[in-house]
This record gives structure tokens, sequence and C-alpha cells, in this order.
């Protein structure tokens, strides 16, 4: 993989990314993501954040390799922090990260996020905490996408900011509310492996010695949830 040919998860982020948009890609590693938006006009403006030395430079390299330097720079920063005002940046992308780490991301930069309308985001665990901080933010789940490749999974969430109340199901913030309306071949054979993983952990704690009751009865809520989902797709 390198700018000009993204993996298939990379390329299923950049294309819910707006032809035109002023993009910040946090996280960005190569900047294979924003360079290939650039390459292909996609973007007008690009940032390729990174919190790690070693990365960033490979960031700048590539930058400047592709010759994109008027497009595109490469900023050593902690999370949003890349982001300057002077940037406008209306799109944020986060490919990559758990969850959680992507939520914390985003909660710590409220200052950068002023001016962002979409959002796009691929956590590779963890998607349902993602959900909630979107729901709570006045950021509306328009699209997603699920797809395998090289072994793994992914789920790729693009939001858009609204000035509405944004409310999901506890079915709709684990499972996503278009992945669950679509349940694709992809998300059924997700759901399967995460059912057996869930009934092996069940199993576990009703061997120990001092059973966990109240890890027990979410276990065994997820395991209903799942199981209606996969009862459902099956029909």
């Amino acid at each position: 993989m390198d700018a000009k040919q993204l993996s298939k998860r990379l390329a299923t982020v950049g294309a819910f990314v707006q032809p035109g948009a002023r993009v910040a890609d946090i996280g960005s590693d190569h900047a294979y993501l924003p360079a290939n938006l650039a390459l292909n006009h996609q973007i007008s403006y690009g940032v390729a954040g990174e919190v790690v030395r070693g990365p960033f430079e490979n960031a700048r390299h590539e930058i400047q390799k592709l010759g994109l330097t008027d497009r595109l720079v490469a900023r050593l920063a902690d999370g949003l922090a890349a982001i300057e005002p002077a940037d406008r940046i209306d799109t944020v992308t986060i490919a990559g990260m758990g969850g959680p780490l992507i939520r914390h991301i985003l909660e710590q930069g409220p200052t950068q996020l002023a001016g962002v309308q979409r959002l796009v985001l691929e956590p590779n665990v963890g998607e349902a905490t993602v959900r909630e901080w979107l729901a709570a933010n006045q950021f509306q789940i328009v699209a997603e996408r699920i797809l395998a490749e090289d072994g793994h999974t992914y789920e790729i969430l693009c939001a858009d900011r609204v000035d509405h109340q944004v409310t999901y199901t506890t079915a709709e913030q684990m499972f996503g509310p278009f992945l669950l309306a679509e349940k694709s071949p992809v998300f059924i054979a997700k759901w399967q492996r995460e059912l057996q993983r869930v009934n092996a952990a069940v199993a576990q704690m009703q061997r120990a010695k001092v059973i966990p009751e109240e890890q027990l009865a979410l276990a065994h809520a997820k395991i209903k949830l799942i199981e209606g989902v996969l009862t459902d797709a099956s029909k």
C-alpha cells in the first residue's frame, strides 16, 4: 500500500471525504490517505497529524516526495491539536485506532472541532462508544460500511454535524443503524464470532469462585441482543 494505491479500508474512509474538503487526518502515519486525496484532487487542503515523531517524519517525507507541500502539511501534535484555526478544517478522518481512543481524541478537541462538519471514523474495536459520543455531540451518522480485509473486519462511520438532538437505540449504538438495517454477510460473520466470544466469557465467569454478577448480567444482555439480530438476519 502507498499513497497511490490505498488499502480497501483506507479507500473506503477516503470515499466519504467530500470533493473540495479541507481535511485533517489524525494519526496519519505515512499520510497515505490525505496524500491520495490530494493526488486525486479530491481535497483542497489537508493536515496529516501524528503524535509520534517517526510516523510524523514519514508523513512529511511522503508529502515532499509527492510534491504536495502546497496542499498538505504534516504536524507533530497530540490528536486534534494538529489543527490550527487558519487551516479552516471542515472534515476530520481518524482511522485504525480503538473506539475509546478515538472518543478521547474527539473529547479533547472541542475548539478544533468547532468548524468541522463531517467526521469519518474507523474504530477497530469499541464502535459503540464512538456512536454514543457522536449522538451526544450532535453528529448524526449518515452512512456506515463494514468490510473484511487481511483477516480483519473494519467498520467505517460517516457522521455530519446537525442542529438537532441525535438518539440511537441500544441496538443501533451497538451494531450501527445502517449496518443493522443491511445485515451484510460480513456483519453476520462478525457478530457470530462475537457471540461465541461472549458465550465463552460467560462460561468462564460461571466457573469463578466468586461470580461477577454485574458483568454476567451485562454479558447475558449482550448475548440476547446479538441472538435477536442474527435470528432476524436468518429470516
